[in-house]
Protein backbone atom coordinates (compact mmCIF):
# COMPACT_ATOMS: atom_id res chain seq x y z
CA UNK A 1 0.00 0.00 0.00
CA UNK A 2 1.28 3.45 -0.59
CA UNK A 3 2.38 5.73 2.19
CA UNK A 4 -0.54 8.01 4.03
CA UNK A 5 0.05 11.31 2.07
CA UNK A 6 0.07 12.98 6.07
CA UNK A 7 2.69 10.27 7.27
CA UNK A 8 6.50 12.02 9.01
CA UNK A 9 9.53 10.34 8.68
CA UNK A 10 12.42 11.95 10.26
CA UNK A 11 15.19 10.85 9.30
CA UNK A 12 18.06 12.11 11.80
CA UNK A 13 21.80 12.78 12.05
CA UNK A 14 22.98 10.90 8.84
CA UNK A 15 25.46 12.35 6.37
CA UNK A 16 23.15 13.47 3.81
CA UNK A 17 24.42 13.66 -0.17
CA UNK A 18 23.11 16.68 -0.87
CA UNK A 19 22.63 17.29 -4.71
CA UNK A 20 25.67 19.70 -5.42
CA UNK A 21 27.65 16.34 -4.27
CA UNK A 22 28.33 17.69 -0.77
CA UNK A 23 28.06 15.38 1.98
CA UNK A 24 26.55 16.85 4.87
CA UNK A 25 25.04 15.50 8.41
CA UNK A 26 21.62 16.90 8.72
CA UNK A 27 18.01 15.70 8.72
CA UNK A 28 15.64 14.91 5.80
CA UNK A 29 11.98 15.35 6.90
CA UNK A 30 9.52 13.20 4.53
CA UNK A 31 5.73 13.63 4.48
CA UNK A 32 3.58 10.78 2.40
CA UNK A 33 5.72 9.69 -0.47
CA UNK A 34 7.97 12.70 -1.14
CA UNK A 35 10.82 14.48 0.57
CA UNK A 36 9.50 17.57 2.48
CA UNK A 37 12.64 18.65 3.77
CA UNK A 38 16.21 18.57 4.21
CA UNK A 39 17.71 20.57 6.59
CA UNK A 40 21.02 22.55 6.97
CA UNK A 41 22.53 21.62 10.18
CA UNK A 42 22.44 19.24 12.72
CA UNK A 43 20.56 21.16 15.26
CA UNK A 44 17.59 22.77 13.30
CA UNK A 45 14.53 23.22 15.02
CA UNK A 46 11.73 20.99 13.73
CA UNK A 47 9.01 22.86 14.82
CA UNK A 48 10.25 25.60 12.33
CA UNK A 49 9.97 23.15 9.14
CA UNK A 50 7.10 21.15 10.22
CA UNK A 51 4.39 20.21 12.50
CA UNK A 52 6.60 19.45 15.69
CA UNK A 53 4.77 15.72 16.06
CA UNK A 54 7.04 13.23 13.95
CA UNK A 55 5.17 10.31 13.20
CA UNK A 56 8.41 8.00 12.57
CA UNK A 57 11.96 8.92 13.87
CA UNK A 58 15.13 6.97 12.24
CA UNK A 59 18.23 7.12 14.18
CA UNK A 60 20.81 7.74 11.62
CA UNK A 61 24.22 8.46 13.24
CA UNK A 62 26.86 6.79 11.52
CA UNK A 63 25.10 5.74 8.15
CA UNK A 64 25.05 7.74 4.87
CA UNK A 65 21.88 9.01 3.18
CA UNK A 66 22.05 8.08 -0.85
CA UNK A 67 19.14 8.55 -3.59
CA UNK A 68 18.02 4.75 -3.89
CA UNK A 69 19.53 3.12 -6.95
CA UNK A 70 17.40 3.12 -10.20
CA UNK A 71 18.27 -0.26 -11.72
CA UNK A 72 18.18 0.32 -15.35
CA UNK A 73 18.69 -3.85 -16.71
CA UNK A 74 16.97 -6.59 -14.83
CA UNK A 75 15.79 -9.80 -15.76
CA UNK A 76 13.50 -11.03 -13.04
CA UNK A 77 12.19 -14.15 -15.09
CA UNK A 78 8.25 -13.84 -14.72
CA UNK A 79 6.72 -14.97 -15.91
CA UNK A 80 7.76 -18.61 -17.24
CA UNK A 81 11.15 -19.07 -15.46
CA UNK A 82 9.67 -18.48 -11.98
CA UNK A 83 12.43 -21.26 -10.82
CA UNK A 84 15.23 -18.63 -11.17
CA UNK A 85 14.00 -15.81 -9.78
CA UNK A 86 10.41 -13.76 -9.30
CA UNK A 87 9.26 -10.55 -8.61
CA UNK A 88 8.62 -10.84 -5.45
CA UNK A 89 12.12 -12.74 -4.46
CA UNK A 90 13.89 -10.15 -6.76
CA UNK A 91 12.30 -7.06 -5.35
CA UNK A 92 13.16 -8.36 -1.95
CA UNK A 93 16.52 -8.35 -3.32
CA UNK A 94 16.68 -5.23 -4.88
CA UNK A 95 15.46 -3.73 -1.12
CA UNK A 96 18.52 -5.39 0.70
CA UNK A 97 20.97 -4.06 -2.17
CA UNK A 98 19.20 -0.40 -1.95
CA UNK A 99 17.75 -0.42 -5.52
CA UNK A 100 14.15 1.17 -5.41
CA UNK A 101 13.36 1.09 -8.85
CA UNK A 102 13.97 -1.43 -11.89
CA UNK A 103 13.67 -1.73 -15.86
CA UNK A 104 12.56 -4.99 -16.38
CA UNK A 105 13.69 -6.64 -19.78
CA UNK A 106 11.24 -8.36 -22.03
CA UNK A 107 12.70 -11.91 -22.43
CA UNK A 108 10.61 -13.76 -20.28
CA UNK A 109 7.90 -16.56 -21.08
CA UNK A 110 5.49 -15.09 -22.88
CA UNK A 111 7.98 -12.43 -24.44
CA UNK A 112 7.17 -8.69 -23.72
CA UNK A 113 6.18 -7.88 -27.05
CA UNK A 114 2.75 -6.80 -26.76
CA UNK A 115 0.58 -4.57 -25.08
CA UNK A 116 -1.32 -7.92 -23.30
CA UNK A 117 2.10 -9.15 -22.42
CA UNK A 118 3.26 -5.74 -20.73
CA UNK A 119 0.20 -5.16 -18.91
CA UNK A 120 0.29 -8.56 -17.26
CA UNK A 121 4.08 -7.91 -16.39
CA UNK A 122 2.52 -4.60 -14.70
CA UNK A 123 -0.46 -6.10 -12.90
CA UNK A 124 1.94 -8.88 -11.62
CA UNK A 125 4.26 -6.60 -10.15
CA UNK A 126 1.67 -4.12 -8.52
CA UNK A 127 0.96 -7.33 -6.91
CA UNK A 128 4.31 -8.57 -5.52
CA UNK A 129 6.51 -5.98 -6.27
CA UNK A 130 8.23 -3.84 -2.39
CA UNK A 131 10.04 -1.48 -5.03
CA UNK A 132 9.05 0.59 -7.92
CA UNK A 133 9.10 -0.70 -11.20
CA UNK A 134 9.15 -0.37 -15.50
CA UNK A 135 9.36 -3.07 -18.29
CA UNK A 136 11.18 -2.72 -21.77
CA UNK A 137 8.78 -4.23 -24.83
CA UNK A 138 11.07 -6.34 -27.05
CA UNK A 139 11.67 -5.87 -30.50
CA UNK A 140 10.52 -8.75 -33.03
CA UNK A 141 10.51 -8.49 -37.05
CA UNK A 142 6.86 -8.94 -36.55
CA UNK A 143 5.64 -6.19 -33.98
CA UNK A 144 6.37 -2.57 -35.24
CA UNK A 145 2.69 -1.24 -34.07
CA UNK A 146 3.31 -2.28 -30.41
CA UNK A 147 6.21 -0.67 -29.97
CA UNK A 148 4.99 2.35 -31.11
CA UNK A 149 1.68 2.31 -28.93
CA UNK A 150 2.89 0.30 -25.64
CA UNK A 151 2.45 2.13 -22.73
CA UNK A 152 3.32 2.46 -19.88
CA UNK A 153 7.35 1.26 -21.37
CA UNK A 154 11.09 2.98 -20.75
CA UNK A 155 11.65 1.76 -24.15
CA UNK A 156 12.30 -0.61 -26.94
CA UNK A 157 14.77 -3.55 -26.72
CA UNK A 158 16.46 -5.26 -29.38
CA UNK A 159 19.01 -7.98 -29.00
CA UNK A 160 20.99 -7.61 -32.29
CA UNK A 161 22.83 -10.80 -31.17
CA UNK A 162 23.30 -13.55 -28.34
CA UNK A 163 19.33 -13.71 -28.47
CA UNK A 164 17.42 -16.98 -30.66
CA UNK A 165 13.86 -16.88 -31.58
CA UNK A 166 12.09 -14.32 -32.37
CA UNK A 167 13.78 -11.54 -30.37
CA UNK A 168 16.40 -11.95 -32.09
CA UNK A 169 16.91 -9.15 -34.81
CA UNK A 170 19.84 -9.14 -36.79
CA UNK A 171 19.51 -8.10 -40.42
CA UNK A 172 20.17 -3.93 -40.94
CA UNK A 173 17.34 -3.88 -43.31
CA UNK A 174 14.87 -4.70 -40.20
CA UNK A 175 17.23 -2.46 -37.75
CA UNK A 176 16.66 0.24 -39.89
CA UNK A 177 12.81 0.30 -39.83
CA UNK A 178 12.87 -0.28 -36.22
CA UNK A 179 15.45 2.98 -36.08
CA UNK A 180 13.12 4.61 -38.54
CA UNK A 181 9.22 4.34 -37.03
CA UNK A 182 8.07 6.46 -33.64
CA UNK A 183 10.71 8.43 -31.59
CA UNK A 184 10.60 6.25 -28.48
CA UNK A 185 14.20 4.99 -26.68
CA UNK A 186 16.08 1.77 -28.09
CA UNK A 187 18.45 0.20 -25.97
CA UNK A 188 20.38 -2.37 -27.77
CA UNK A 189 22.31 -5.51 -26.89
CA UNK A 190 25.25 -5.29 -29.27
CA UNK A 191 26.78 -8.20 -30.78
CA UNK A 192 27.10 -9.36 -34.08
CA UNK A 193 24.86 -12.34 -34.78
CA UNK A 194 26.77 -13.35 -37.77
CA UNK A 195 30.64 -13.35 -36.28
CA UNK A 196 29.20 -15.34 -32.60
CA UNK A 197 27.76 -17.83 -34.95
CA UNK A 198 31.06 -18.42 -36.89
CA UNK A 199 33.32 -18.12 -33.85
CA UNK A 200 30.96 -20.79 -32.78
CA UNK A 201 31.66 -23.38 -35.34
CA UNK A 202 35.92 -22.53 -35.19
CA UNK A 203 35.73 -23.18 -31.37
CA UNK A 204 33.27 -25.88 -31.72
CA UNK A 205 33.85 -28.73 -28.79
CA UNK A 206 36.25 -26.71 -26.28
CA UNK A 207 34.45 -27.17 -22.66
CA UNK A 208 36.68 -24.62 -21.08
CA UNK A 209 34.74 -21.62 -19.62
CA UNK A 210 37.12 -18.81 -20.99
CA UNK A 211 36.45 -19.56 -24.34
CA UNK A 212 33.37 -17.96 -23.89
CA UNK A 213 35.13 -14.81 -24.08
CA UNK A 214 37.29 -15.61 -27.14
CA UNK A 215 33.83 -16.66 -29.28
CA UNK A 216 32.13 -13.95 -28.37
CA UNK A 217 34.93 -11.15 -28.47
CA UNK A 218 35.19 -7.81 -28.91
CA UNK A 219 35.46 -7.33 -32.29
CA UNK A 220 31.50 -9.01 -32.11
CA UNK A 221 30.86 -6.30 -29.77
CA UNK A 222 32.00 -3.23 -31.28
CA UNK A 223 30.57 -4.17 -35.09
CA UNK A 224 27.35 -4.21 -33.75
CA UNK A 225 27.96 -0.83 -31.64
CA UNK A 226 29.16 0.81 -34.65
CA UNK A 227 26.11 -0.51 -36.62
CA UNK A 228 23.34 1.02 -33.44
CA UNK A 229 25.45 4.21 -34.17
CA UNK A 230 24.82 4.56 -37.42
CA UNK A 231 21.78 4.31 -37.62
CA UNK A 232 20.77 6.30 -35.11
CA UNK A 233 22.88 9.07 -36.32
CA UNK A 234 20.78 8.27 -39.66
CA UNK A 235 17.43 8.99 -37.62
CA UNK A 236 18.90 10.95 -34.88
CA UNK A 237 17.35 8.29 -32.99
CA UNK A 238 17.39 8.52 -29.20
CA UNK A 239 19.10 5.35 -28.50
CA UNK A 240 20.76 3.87 -25.43
CA UNK A 241 23.96 0.94 -25.61
CA UNK A 242 23.23 -1.59 -22.91
CA UNK A 243 26.36 -2.89 -21.36
CA UNK A 244 29.25 -1.88 -23.00
CA UNK A 245 31.81 -4.36 -22.11
CA UNK A 246 35.05 -3.28 -24.28
CA UNK A 247 37.63 -0.93 -24.55
CA UNK A 248 36.93 -0.58 -28.34
CA UNK A 249 33.65 0.72 -28.05
CA UNK A 250 34.60 3.08 -25.00
CA UNK A 251 37.16 4.73 -27.07
CA UNK A 252 34.59 4.49 -30.56
CA UNK A 253 32.04 6.43 -28.24
CA UNK A 254 34.80 9.04 -27.02
CA UNK A 255 35.22 10.87 -30.50
CA UNK A 256 31.92 9.76 -31.66
CA UNK A 257 28.50 9.89 -29.24
CA UNK A 258 25.72 12.25 -30.32
CA UNK A 259 23.77 14.06 -27.64
CA UNK A 260 21.14 11.56 -28.04
CA UNK A 261 23.00 8.47 -27.35
CA UNK A 262 23.99 6.84 -23.75
CA UNK A 263 25.88 4.03 -22.32
CA UNK A 264 25.54 2.27 -19.73
CA UNK A 265 28.02 -0.12 -17.90
CA UNK A 266 27.97 -3.17 -15.42
CA UNK A 267 29.79 -3.64 -12.01
CA UNK A 268 30.92 -7.00 -13.48
CA UNK A 269 32.25 -5.42 -16.24
CA UNK A 270 34.50 -3.25 -14.16
CA UNK A 271 35.77 -4.96 -11.61
CA UNK A 272 35.78 -9.09 -12.54
CA UNK A 273 37.97 -10.28 -16.08
CA UNK A 274 39.45 -13.32 -17.93
CA UNK A 275 41.35 -14.62 -14.91
CA UNK A 276 38.24 -14.91 -13.08
CA UNK A 277 37.29 -17.91 -15.22
CA UNK A 278 39.68 -20.21 -13.18
CA UNK A 279 37.77 -20.06 -10.17
CA UNK A 280 34.20 -19.32 -11.10
CA UNK A 281 34.03 -20.99 -14.81
CA UNK A 282 30.73 -20.59 -15.82
CA UNK A 283 29.36 -18.51 -13.02
CA UNK A 284 30.97 -15.90 -14.92
CA UNK A 285 29.35 -16.93 -18.41
CA UNK A 286 27.52 -13.57 -19.09
CA UNK A 287 26.71 -11.78 -22.55
CA UNK A 288 28.42 -9.94 -23.72
CA UNK A 289 31.31 -12.17 -21.55
CA UNK A 290 33.87 -10.68 -19.40
CA UNK A 291 36.86 -9.34 -20.95
CA UNK A 292 40.28 -8.07 -20.15
CA UNK A 293 41.94 -5.96 -17.36
CA UNK A 294 42.85 -3.58 -20.20
CA UNK A 295 39.07 -3.40 -20.86
CA UNK A 296 38.39 -3.07 -17.30
CA UNK A 297 40.65 0.19 -17.11
CA UNK A 298 39.52 1.62 -19.97
CA UNK A 299 35.35 0.95 -19.34
CA UNK A 300 36.78 3.06 -15.77
CA UNK A 301 38.06 5.88 -17.27
CA UNK A 302 35.37 6.14 -19.34
CA UNK A 303 32.87 6.14 -16.89
CA UNK A 304 34.30 8.63 -15.38
CA UNK A 305 34.74 10.88 -17.92
CA UNK A 306 31.07 10.81 -18.16
CA UNK A 307 31.71 8.94 -22.31
CA UNK A 308 29.61 6.07 -20.31
CA UNK A 309 26.48 7.41 -18.58
CA UNK A 310 25.49 5.30 -15.76
CA UNK A 311 25.76 1.44 -14.07
CA UNK A 312 22.99 -1.34 -14.64
CA UNK A 313 23.64 -4.83 -13.24
CA UNK A 314 22.35 -6.47 -16.14
CA UNK A 315 20.88 -9.31 -12.80
CA UNK A 316 19.89 -12.30 -15.11
CA UNK A 317 19.73 -15.25 -12.55
CA UNK A 318 20.30 -19.01 -13.32
CA UNK A 319 20.41 -21.87 -10.92
CA UNK A 320 23.55 -23.67 -9.69
CA UNK A 321 22.41 -26.79 -11.16
CA UNK A 322 21.75 -24.67 -15.23
CA UNK A 323 25.63 -23.23 -14.74
CA UNK A 324 26.76 -27.09 -14.22
CA UNK A 325 27.98 -25.61 -10.96
CA UNK A 326 25.47 -28.08 -8.61
CA UNK A 327 27.40 -28.83 -6.15
CA UNK A 328 28.73 -25.22 -5.06
CA UNK A 329 30.62 -22.24 -5.72
CA UNK A 330 33.94 -23.08 -3.82
CA UNK A 331 34.86 -26.72 -3.63
CA UNK A 332 33.98 -28.15 0.26
CA UNK A 333 35.75 -30.99 1.85
CA UNK A 334 32.91 -32.93 0.86
CA UNK A 335 32.91 -32.55 -2.76
CA UNK A 336 36.87 -31.53 -3.24
CA UNK A 337 36.90 -35.03 -5.12
CA UNK A 338 34.55 -34.50 -7.04
CA UNK A 339 35.66 -31.88 -10.11
CA UNK A 340 33.47 -29.39 -11.77
CA UNK A 341 32.00 -31.31 -15.09
CA UNK A 342 32.34 -27.80 -17.70
CA UNK A 343 30.13 -27.80 -20.39
CA UNK A 344 30.69 -26.13 -23.62
CA UNK A 345 29.58 -22.88 -23.59
CA UNK A 346 26.92 -23.07 -25.96
CA UNK A 347 24.85 -25.29 -24.07
CA UNK A 348 25.36 -22.63 -20.44
CA UNK A 349 22.57 -20.39 -20.02
CA UNK A 350 24.61 -16.29 -19.44
CA UNK A 351 24.24 -14.37 -17.03
CA UNK A 352 24.43 -13.58 -12.96
CA UNK A 353 22.30 -12.10 -10.31
CA UNK A 354 23.54 -8.83 -8.98
CA UNK A 355 21.20 -6.70 -7.39
CA UNK A 356 22.04 -7.04 -4.12
CA UNK A 357 25.95 -6.12 -4.72
CA UNK A 358 26.28 -3.60 -7.20
CA UNK A 359 26.01 -0.23 -4.24
CA UNK A 360 28.39 -2.23 -1.77
CA UNK A 361 30.91 -3.27 -5.01
CA UNK A 362 30.95 0.71 -6.13
CA UNK A 363 30.59 2.15 -2.64
CA UNK A 364 33.62 0.01 -1.50
CA UNK A 365 35.55 1.26 -4.74
CA UNK A 366 34.61 4.83 -3.64
CA UNK A 367 36.06 4.30 0.16
CA UNK A 368 38.99 2.76 -1.55
CA UNK A 369 39.32 6.27 -3.54
CA UNK A 370 38.68 5.09 -7.53
CA UNK A 371 36.03 7.05 -7.76
CA UNK A 372 33.73 9.64 -5.09
CA UNK A 373 30.52 8.53 -3.51
CA UNK A 374 28.59 11.21 -5.06
CA UNK A 375 29.99 9.84 -8.56
CA UNK A 376 28.10 6.69 -7.48
CA UNK A 377 24.99 7.93 -6.70
CA UNK A 378 25.01 9.89 -10.35
CA UNK A 379 26.16 6.47 -12.01
CA UNK A 380 23.14 4.44 -9.65
CA UNK A 381 20.33 6.74 -9.52
CA UNK A 382 20.96 10.69 -10.87
CA UNK A 383 22.06 10.04 -14.45
CA UNK A 384 19.46 7.05 -15.03
CA UNK A 385 16.50 9.08 -13.81
CA UNK A 386 17.71 11.70 -16.34
CA UNK A 387 18.34 9.20 -19.05
CA UNK A 388 14.93 7.47 -18.72
CA UNK A 389 12.79 10.52 -18.41
CA UNK A 390 12.30 9.28 -14.69
CA UNK A 391 11.32 12.31 -13.48
CA UNK A 392 11.55 13.42 -9.39
CA UNK A 393 14.10 10.81 -8.82
CA UNK A 394 17.73 10.94 -8.11
CA UNK A 395 18.43 13.30 -5.84
CA UNK A 396 17.43 14.18 -2.02
CA UNK A 397 15.77 17.41 -2.49
CA UNK A 398 12.41 18.77 -1.46
CA UNK A 399 9.78 17.54 -3.97
CA UNK A 400 11.53 14.19 -4.95
CA UNK A 401 10.10 11.22 -4.49
CA UNK A 402 11.07 9.88 -1.36
CA UNK A 403 13.49 6.49 -2.68
CA UNK A 404 16.33 6.39 -0.07
CA UNK A 405 18.52 4.20 1.04
CA UNK A 406 20.90 4.25 4.34
CA UNK A 407 24.24 2.67 4.04
CA UNK A 408 27.24 1.82 6.04
CA UNK A 409 30.19 2.98 5.07
CA UNK A 410 32.05 2.39 8.44
CA UNK A 411 32.33 -1.41 8.50
CA UNK A 412 33.15 -4.12 5.52
CA UNK A 413 30.84 -7.09 5.47
CA UNK A 414 31.45 -10.17 3.51
CA UNK A 415 29.06 -11.52 0.44
CA UNK A 416 27.56 -14.25 2.08
CA UNK A 417 25.47 -16.97 0.02
CA UNK A 418 23.01 -17.78 3.35
CA UNK A 419 22.16 -13.73 3.07
CA UNK A 420 21.22 -13.40 -0.53
CA UNK A 421 17.93 -12.88 -1.20
CA UNK A 422 17.63 -13.90 -5.00
CA UNK A 423 16.16 -16.85 -5.38
CA UNK A 424 19.23 -18.59 -7.20
CA UNK A 425 20.75 -18.44 -4.07
CA UNK A 426 24.54 -17.47 -5.61
CA UNK A 427 27.06 -14.55 -6.25
CA UNK A 428 30.21 -14.47 -8.17
CA UNK A 429 31.09 -11.96 -5.53
CA UNK A 430 30.50 -14.42 -2.94
CA UNK A 431 33.43 -14.11 -0.06
CA UNK A 432 34.55 -10.18 -1.35
CA UNK A 433 34.47 -7.83 1.71
CA UNK A 434 32.59 -4.74 1.27
CA UNK A 435 31.51 -1.74 2.86
CA UNK A 436 28.18 0.54 1.82
CA UNK A 437 25.95 -2.23 2.73
CA UNK A 438 22.60 -1.19 2.85
CA UNK A 439 20.70 -0.86 6.08
CA UNK A 440 17.48 0.92 5.62
CA UNK A 441 15.72 1.29 2.12
CA UNK A 442 12.68 3.67 2.18
CA UNK A 443 10.55 3.06 -1.17
CA UNK A 444 8.12 6.05 -1.38
CA UNK A 445 8.33 6.99 1.72
CA UNK A 446 7.77 3.72 3.74
CA UNK A 447 10.79 1.69 5.00
CA UNK A 448 11.23 -1.50 3.34
CA UNK A 449 14.45 -3.00 4.57
CA UNK A 450 15.60 -2.45 7.87
CA UNK A 451 18.78 -3.77 9.24
CA UNK A 452 18.22 -7.31 7.86
CA UNK A 453 13.79 -7.14 8.30
CA UNK A 454 11.52 -6.70 5.10
CA UNK A 455 8.25 -5.23 5.12
CA UNK A 456 6.57 -7.04 3.04
CA UNK A 457 3.72 -5.17 2.87
CA UNK A 458 4.95 -2.00 1.10
CA UNK A 459 4.25 -2.09 -2.51
CA UNK A 460 6.57 0.22 -5.54
CA UNK A 461 4.69 2.13 -7.96
CA UNK A 462 4.92 1.70 -11.79
CA UNK A 463 6.86 4.14 -13.32
CA UNK A 464 6.29 7.08 -15.29
CA UNK A 465 8.23 8.24 -18.29
CA UNK A 466 9.08 11.25 -20.19
CA UNK A 467 11.24 12.58 -23.22
CA UNK A 468 14.41 12.53 -21.03
CA UNK A 469 16.06 15.93 -20.52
Amino acid sequence: MPASPDHTLLIRGATVLLPDGRLQQTQVLLRGDRIEHVGEQVGEDLAAIADPVVDEVIEAQGLTLLPGVIDPQVHFREPGLEHKEDLSTASRACARGGVTSFLEMPNTNPLTTTQEALNDKLARAAQKSVVNYGFFIGATAENLPDLREANPTCGIKIFMGSMHGDLLVDQEAILDQLFATGTRLIAVHAEDQARIAQRRQEFAGITDPAIHSVIQDNQAAVNATQLALKLSKKYQRRLHILHLSTAEEAELLRHDKPTWVTAEVTPQHLLLNTGFYEKLGSLIQMNPPIRSTHDNEVLWQALKDGVIDFIATDHAPHTLAEKGRANTIHQTKENESSPTVFLEPAKVPSGMPGVETSLPLMLTQAMQGRCTIAQVANWMSTAVAKGYGIENKGAIAPGYDADLVLVDLQNYHPVLREELQTKCGWSPFEGWSLTGWPIVTIVGGQVVFDRGKFNTAVRGQALKFSAPT
